[in-house]
């Protein structure tokens, strides 16, 4: 059974661990709540978790515009992926994901019991998560994803749902993700115990219900024992991480200067033409290439060819901007896309959809330009030989 019961001081805690698609969690939860009969009862969410699962996500509210522009495509489009693949899961066994807790918002409700959000801001998480994360980290994390997605790997039933709640099993599963994953587990498992444990020890009352993530039961115990001080505010920040690839882009414009100035001394006029031509047919063409296989709009495939020697030379600019603006300008998405995200399941889906094909285009464009730009510097220089 997945029930800790600690004491810090004159405080009481129970930490009721659970999978978020459990049967079985649910009807523990209820039975804890109701036998303990606690002063407040804790889950393991943050406000914009707690609005989600009361109300469901209001993709309706999505701005295409802001992801694109701030280069949150591929966070959004990995939100989703995320999303769906728990919503499978919970329609494969019959549970809503997030059951559990919405059991023990329930019965705060009917017991009248104070609430208390254990969970540290998901938008943070996910911030530091992937500022924290290395490229390999991201490469590896995204096919995992994508392959669980659309049907590899083994398939997740209720029996095998229980098998994992197990401590034994999940302490194999969280050593298994240190090693693969060491960024990640840090912030999503290490701190997030860390931040937990300590919103229960500052939570009013003598006794306390907390109904967390199975995953997070023996980091919370243990934080809660050593009974340390935690820095809230530390784990609450976003730092500024010290981006290599931005460095790269604010190079580029000058080193293009440079090579463009030195074939105009020493080659003339004539080499320089011709090395422009070489750029905007590589940056252009390969954008333009990623537009294509994004299956973009025409227009959109255009504005990729002529924005992308431009914009790869300008570090507050995309290629992936101004063809995905071109496509919701063209293929602008519906009310029923925003509403069918959530069924989005598979390869095919992703491309109909009109939300996720902006954000596709988008995408692709700006990897056919990056691409574009890490070939064509060579070229460049080979004319300078």
């Amino acid at each position: 059974m997945m029930i800790k019961r600690l004491f810090l001081g004159e405080k009481e805690i129970i930490l009721v661990g659970t999978a978020h698609v459990s049967k079985e969690s649910i009807t523990l939860v209820e039975k804890t709540i109701e036998e303990e009969n606690p002063d407040v009862i804790g889950v393991e969410l943050d406000k914009e978790r707690l609005a989600q699962l009361l109300s469901g996500k209001k993709w309706q509210e999505t701005n295409l515009v802001e992801i694109i522009q701030t280069g949150k495509t591929y966070l959004f489009l990995l939100n989703v992926l995320l999303s769906n693949m728990q919503r499978q899961l919970g329609a494969q066994i019959g549970v809503q994901p997030g059951a559990e807790m919405l059991a023990a918002l329930k019965k705060a409700q009917d017991k009248k019991t104070p609430i208390r959000l254990l969970d540290r801001d998901v938008k943070i998480t996910l911030k530091r998560a992937f500022n924290s994360m290395s490229l390999t980290e991201k490469a590896k994390l995204g096919g995992s994803i994508t392959a669980g997605f659309f049907g590899a790997g083994e398939k997740i039933d209720a029996q095998k749902i229980e098998e994992l709640k197990d401590s034994d099993m999940i302490n194999h599963l969280m050593k298994e993700m240190g090693k693969q994953f060491p960024s990640i587990k840090r912030v999503l498992v290490d701190e997030r115990d860390s931040f937990i444990s300590e919103m229960i020890k500052h939570s009013p009352g003598k006794k306390i219900v907390a109904v967390v993530g199975a995953g997070h039961l023996e980091g919370i115990e243990e934080n809660l024992k050593k009974n340390k001080k935690i820095d809230l505010n530390q784990i609450s920040s976003v730092p500024q991480k010290k981006n290599l690839l931005k460095k790269i882009g604010l190079l580029i414009p000058l080193l293009l200067i440079a090579l463009f100035g030195y074939g105009l001394f020493t080659k003339g006029i004539e080499t320089t033409i011709t090395m422009l031509v070489y750029w905007a047919i590589i940056t252009g063409g390969l954008s333009a290439l990623g537009a294509l296989l994004s299956k973009a709009h025409p227009f959109s495939i255009l504005a990729a060819l002529f924005s992308a020697p431009i914009t790869t030379i300008h570090p507050a600019l995309a290629a992936g901007w101004v063809a995905g603006l071109v496509e919701a300008r063209f293929n602008p998405p519906r009310v029923i896309d925003f509403e069918e995200l959530p069924n989005v399941n598979t390869l095919m889906g992703f491309y109909n959809n009109k939300v996720t094909h902006i954000l596709i285009v988008a995408a692709l464009t700006n990897l056919g330009a990056t691409i574009g730009t890490i070939i064509a510097f060579p070229a460049l220089m080979s004319f300078l030989a």
